[in-house]
């Protein structure tokens, strides 16, 4: 054996090039595929304009619920056949909702793929959805729903959404509901969001050796026996921003910390100022040697972590913060974060931490698009966003060509520390006295 005395330096980074994208439109659905030669796995996803801003008003949780359904057995098959087939060709069947899309894929070796394709169509377009099935998994989902809120940060969130978007609008409740709504999801609410939704056609995404692979075979199996078009998009929504701040306290007696949420609306995913706003949040927050981590962990101790982002959907956007602090320093932690983000807006970033940010983002990207799976999941961004086809081919190098002056400005333009929203969640008896001798913001008791 033999130590190398030397740490070895890093090589030339190598180009980065997204894959060639193919579009068919095929049995009034869209196939969207990146070619990737010679791969052996291929991955194919079904998109569906039926996120969670689809679900009707006291039942939000119906979308997550339709999709742990959709392995309880087809009109074909019950559960136990179904699992035989996805097995028979190593295949699993993965679900995901968010707020614009519902997604349902399948990965399996790329000779294989239509195979698993007609059957992840299967499992969409005619799941079974027998009535006690979805009700246990309804009753799942809330009690895992229960388990989650008794634990600091669920309410703190909810607070949040509901301060910022309202909450009364759909956008103003959590993304998956709570234990409240998820209960009240009955076997016919779902049944009727599936008919509603995902009986349309949608977009089929490919990755894979499009050399093996028949796209318009792909599409009919993916898209037989659908119908309707796609909903027109709607408008983002308005960005208004509060003119003072203001603190909601979110009452946990007995708390030995309180749970920080800091936050304001922001624009929408495919704003074209992304690219700056994305390496401002990297710099201020986004990152283990952001300002926030360094100034509130490092230097202060107040917490083990911090982090601020811009979260982009196709309506809507928020900048958040969240960290959890000991109750002593919650008052102090506030201050020092509000201050940071007041700092990042008025002074911007340096060239020496952008340059981090910068190789840091471009980096994260080219790595993380190694997979099928991944870049099937680029290409969602793409439909559900509406950005061109050559958007990922250039956007590490828009990433290392942002400058300071631009960053900055995107800093100054989309940070409003005077318009937060600062949610605690803890012992209101502890802390409520010294947050009102910070004055950082009116002082509000939410009941969530």
């Amino acid at each position: 054996m033999s130590l190398v005395a030397t740490r070895p330096e890093p090589g030339d980074a190598r180009p980065y090039v997204f894959p060639a994208i193919h579009r068919a439109s095929v049995a009034g659905g869209e196939v969207v595929a990146a070619h990737l030669p010679g791969h052996l796995l291929a991955t194919a996803s079904l998109l569906l304009d039926a996120g969670a801003a689809r679900e009707t008003g006291g039942r939000e949780g119906t979308a997550s619920v339709l999709a742990k359904c959709l392995e309880e057995g087809t009109e074909n098959r019950d559960s136990a056949a179904y699992a035989l087939a996805l097995e028979g060709l190593g295949a699993e069947l993965t679900t995901a909702v968010d707020w614009d899309a519902f997604r349902v894929g399948v990965s399996v070796p790329v000779d294989l793929l239509p195979k698993a394709v007609a059957l992840m169509a299967e499992a969409a377009r005619k799941p079974r959805l027998d009535p006690a099935d979805v009700a246990r998994v309804r009753d799942d989902e809330a009690t895992a729903l229960r388990m989650d809120w008794a634990q600091p940060g669920p309410r703190a969130d909810a607070a949040l959404r509901a301060d910022l978007f309202g909450a009364g609008e759909r956008y103003g409740r959590p993304l998956h509901g709570d234990p409240t709504s998820m209960a009240a999801v009955t076997p016919e609410d779902v049944r009727a969001f599936h008919g509603t939704w995902l009986t349309r056609p949608g977009v089929l995404l490919v990755a894979g050796d499009l050399d093996r692979l028949d796209l318009k075979e792909l599409g009919a199996a993916a898209f037989a026996g659908t119908s309707g078009g796609p909903v027109p998009p709607e408008a983002p929504l308005d960005v208004p921003i509060a003119a003072t701040r203001r603190v909601l306290l979110v009452d946990r007696p007995g708390s030995v910390q309180s749970t920080l949420r800091l936050g304001h609306r922001a624009p929408e995913r495919a704003h074209p100022d992304y690219v700056p706003i994305t390496l401002a949040a990297t710099v201020l927050g986004g990152a283990f040697t952001s300002r926030l981590n360094h100034l509130i962990r490092e230097v202060k101790g107040y917490t083990y972590g911090i982090r601020a982002d811009f979260a982009m959907t196709r309506r809507f956007g928020r900048f958040g913060v969240s960290s959890s602090v000991q109750t002593a320093v919650t008052a102090p932690a506030l201050t020092d974060t509000v201050g940071e983000i007041t700092r990042m807006r008025n002074d911007g970033v340096t060239e020496e931490e952008l340059a981090v940010a910068r190789t840091w983002r471009a980096g994260s990207l080219t790595v993380d698009m190694q997979t099928p799976g991944s870049i099937a999941s680029a290409l969602a961004t793409l439909v559900v966003h509406g950005l061109p086809d050559d958007y990922y081919a250039t956007l590490r190098q828009r990433l290392l060509d942002a400058t300071v002056d631009e960053v900055s400005a995107a800093a100054a333009q989309y940070l409003h520390p005077q318009g937060l929203t600062l949610v605690v969640e803890g012992d209101s008896a502890l802390i409520r006295d010294e947050l009102v001798a910070a004055g950082i913001g009116e002082i509000l008791t939410v009941e969530i």
